[in-house]
């Protein structure tokens, strides 16, 4: 029977909102257990199709995404990377079915995250010129409200093999509140902080991931820790929730972890989904490295002064 929040104490509808905003009840409500649980219990990783595990979080619970979806690009041509010339082919994910088949996914996923966002909250979409044109019209179709679409400028970009096009650098991130009625957050002041005491602009010179974020292998689309990290900044708090759906090598989990965040990320594939336990492991071992460490030195501190105090 409906029970009217009139007849309920004052204070209900906030403890219920609290409830559906809390991070283990948001696991709980999932229905499958994660496949990774660091031990902060902070950040969790499912192996599954996000398309299941987003239908099973409840609405208005997320506040911030950040999706590096396939761009369906693998079609048998060619590539440099390090000076080699490679495959551009990823995987069957990446390979396209159509404009149309792609559109409509796009639409699926997008309708999704839309309705487990808060209602100030807000999603970031990464995408290359065979993707982000279809995410920009698919934000149109289902009512979001576009922000910005920030280019990220990838410092020292491989060179164009075929010399028939300009070297592409450049890869755009859309980022879009939930609807037009959304009051977004952005730490305005901070970005200009970061940005000597002027306005970020929204072209973004970002090196692309450094040698030491990929210690323990390769993502063929993996992110620089830094844009997660500037990206989470900017829109999120600390302590809230952060997921993405294609968290591939988990970098935006990286961020999100040394930033104090909750996240919770979603792959299929069992070969990242090991790679994102291994750095989010190191991250969790760094941190208890300094923890420990800070320990220490206070523990020299107080030996000295009270050796001061015995010699007085």
């Amino acid at each position: 029977m409906y029970e009217s929040h009139s007849n309920l104490p004052a204070n209900y509808i906030t403890l219920e909102s609290d409830m559906a905003h809390s991070f283990k009840h948001i696991i709980s409500t999932v229905g499958v257990t994660p496949s990774y649980t660091n031990k902060d219990e902070n950040s969790v990783l499912f192996k599954a199709n996000c398309f299941d595990i987003m239908d099973s979080i409840p609405a208005d619970s997320i506040d911030m995404i950040f999706a590096d979806p396939p761009y369906f690009l693998s079609n048998g041509g060619m590539s440099c990377h390090a000076g080699k010339r490679v495959s551009v082919n990823k995987g069957e994910w990446d390979k396209s079915k159509g404009i149309e088949e792609t559109h409509k996914f796009n639409i699926e996923w997008l309708r999704k995250c839309q309705n487990i966002l808060t209602p100030n909250g807000s999603v970031w979409v990464s995408g290359t010129l065979h993707i982000i044109y279809s995410i920009g019209f698919a934000m149109q179709q289902l009512g979001f409200k576009i922000l910005n679409d920030i280019a990220w400028y990838k410092i020292n970009p491989p060179p164009n093999l075929s010399c028939r096009y300009f070297t592409h650098a450049t890869e755009t991130i859309i980022w879009a509140a939930k609807n037009k009625n959304s009051k977004h957050y952005f730490n305005y002041a901070l970005m200009r902080k970061m940005n000597n005491n002027k306005q970020m602009q929204s072209l973004w010179s970002i090196t692309a991931p450094k040698p030491e974020e990929k210690i323990y292998g390769k993502h063929p689309t993996q992110k620089p820790v830094a844009l997660l990290e500037r990206i989470i900044l900017a829109s999120t708090k600390e302590k809230d929730i952060v997921l993405d759906p294609f968290t591939g090598s988990s970098t935006t989990g990286i961020a999100a972890y040394r930033l104090g965040r909750h996240f919770l990320g979603i792959d299929s594939n069992k070969e990242y989904l090991d790679l994102s336990v291994r750095r989010l492991n190191f991250e969790q071992r760094k941190k208890q490295n300094v923890k420990l460490e800070i320990q220490n030195v206070e523990k020299d501190i107080e030996k000295r002064l009270i050796s001061i105090g015995n010699t007085h």
